[in-house]
């Protein structure tokens, strides 16, 4: 696959460089051929003035002789195929070839049509180019052939031969033929040096583009390819090895990253598997909570309509009885064990006054006035009313504070109702002294406020354990009703918070409760 690879991407690269690189030594032999041409005639063009200057002095002085030997000499040379003057009839006057002297030629002949391409009329002034032609006889040998005009100057018509007329403007025509061979002969060497320099580059780009390709290509994606495989197969320690700094190194890369996503899907599948029965059992255990929850909550609810209209009914009658046992109880003529006995019914009907104003507590869901505010504040406060009782003269409170903790939008008046009554259970837990610690913290995820509420009492047993926030239960025989907690669970719901308890018989009791830090509501029990 890598050689074939490389072969197909280096003959496509090479066709492309052959069309480009044949198409630049076109252009490039067309453009030195070109100017090869345009020297070739630049140099004719000056020899025949120069030949036009040399004659122009035995022409004024009529030397004929002369000027035929200045043009069998110029015949001489090796590159001059033909040399010769034509007259103003087209009559051969002199010429490196003695036996065309006087013979007479055409105005279609090839030396005199530049003159003669408007009809009869007689041009003056040709472009060079126009009086120029290249040729190449029958062995393939190419010439050019110049043309060149010889006009009737002042000097012509006033020598002393008064050959011309000052009427006439063109005298003559010289005509010379120069052998193109040797400039043929370079300008093919040059082609040839060209061509065999294209083959050489062209072979060389080839082979080093098929090495680097098989090399920084070919191999990283054979390399890949293996590894592919070998993942496939279910190998998944295969790895690429060798990484680049391009794009098939980021596909090394990538494929590594996903062998690697791959091997840790399957550790945790097995995980899972080895795991499933124990998550399957904590998730149906948080849903028995989720579930004791509710119903608690239910139950709450329904005890608190309840109550709610056992308080109202006997409210009315404690009332008349507790205020006509006062009245009664202060008349002094009355015998003094009916005074103890009235005395007995105030206490006891004030004692049953106060049960029903805790019920109606419990029952009335009292709507919070939320603000913001600081639960360190809030404890500190409701630590300052609760040491000042006698139960906490030998208890220790050690209470940290978070700093930093976010405002939470709260009651304070009702907050310090639940932690005033978590204190006071805590230190009637502990009757002889012991340590109550406080602490306040930001969850991991800063979402929530944490209050942790920690005694080193005696402990609630397990079975009483889930019964402690249910009206009138108390674990405390002869003390209070059994609402303080109650009343407080109401609270915290209502705060969109949630409160956990943990305890050990002996060992002492944990509570915490936790408050949403931006959305009070968002959280429930």
């Amino acid at each position: 696959m890598r050689i074939r690879l490389a072969i197909r991407y280096t003959a496509i690269s090479s066709i492309v460089l052959l069309i480009v690189m044949s198409a630049s030594a076109i252009l490039h032999i067309e453009k030195v051929q070109k100017v090869f041409t345009e020297n070739s005639l630049q140099e004719a063009d000056v020899l025949s003035e120069m030949i036009l200057r040399d004659s122009h002095h035995l022409m004024l002085n009529d030397d004929r002789i002369h000027l035929q030997l200045m043009m069998e000499q110029i015949g001489r040379t090796p590159r001059v195929k033909r040399a010769r003057i034509l007259g103003k009839e087209g009559v051969v006057s002199f010429s490196m070839n003695k036996h065309e002297i006087g013979t007479a030629l055409s105005e279609t002949d090839e030396s005199c049509s530049f003159c003669h391409l408007a009809g009869s009329k007689v041009l003056v002034d040709v472009p060079v180019k126009k009086r120029s032609r290249i040729f190449s006889d029958d062995s393939g040998t190419q010439y050019l052939s110049i043309t060149r005009g010889i006009y009737n100057e002042p000097t012509c018509y006033t020598a002393d031969c008064h050959a011309h007329s000052a009427d006439e403007k063109k005298i003559g025509v010289l005509d010379l033929v120069i052998s193109q061979g040797q400039m043929a002969d370079l300008a093919h060497a040059h082609h040839n040096d060209v061509i065999v320099s294209t083959a050489i580059m062209l072979i060389v780009l080839s082979l080093c583009h098929y090495f680097l390709t098989r090399k920084y290509i070919c191999s990283p994606i054979q390399g890949l390819l293996e590894q592919t495989q070998s993942l496939s197969g279910g190998d998944l320690t295969a790895r690429v090895k060798t990484l680049s700094n391009d794009e098939l190194g980021e596909l090394g890369r990538s494929f590594n990253t996903m062998a690697d996503n791959l091997a840790q899907a399957q550790v945790e599948l097995k995980e899972w598997g080895n795991t499933l029965e124990q998550k399957v059992e904590r998730r149906t255990a948080e849903m028995t909570d989720m579930q004791s929850q509710l119903l608690r909550s239910a139950k709450l609810a329904s005890m608190g309509e309840l109550v709610a209209g056992v308080a109202h009914e006997i409210n009315n009658p404690l009332t008349g009885i507790l205020m006509f046992a006062s009245l009664s109880s202060k008349n002094p003529d009355i015998p003094q064990q009916v005074k103890d006995n009235l005395d007995l019914i105030v206490s006891e009907t004030g004692r049953c006054a106060k049960i029903v104003r805790g019920l109606l507590e419990f029952a009335r869901e009292s709507i919070p006035t939320k603000k913001l505010d600081s639960i360190n504040r809030i404890i500190e406060l409701t630590l300052a009313l609760v040491t000042q009782q006698t139960i906490f003269q030998d208890i220790a409170v050690d209470f940290r504070s978070s700093d930093g903790l976010p405002e939470l939008e709260v009651d304070a008046d009702q907050l310090q109702q639940v932690f005033f009554n978590m204190f006071i259970n805590a230190g009637q837990a502990m009757p002889n002294g012991g340590l109550l610690t406080i602490i306040t913290r930001l969850a991991e995820d800063g979402d929530v406020v944490e209050i942790i509420i920690e005694d080193s009492g005696a402990g609630i047993s397990p079975e009483n354990l889930d019964k402690i926030f249910d009206p009138f239960f108390s674990t405390k025989a002869q003390k209070g009703f059994g609402l303080g907690l109650s009343v407080s669970y109401g609270i915290i719901k209502n705060h969109g918070g949630r409160v956990e308890v943990n305890s050990r018989e002996g060992e002492g009791t944990k509570f915490t409760i936790s408050f949403p830090v931006e959305d009070s509501d968002s959280l429930s029990i």
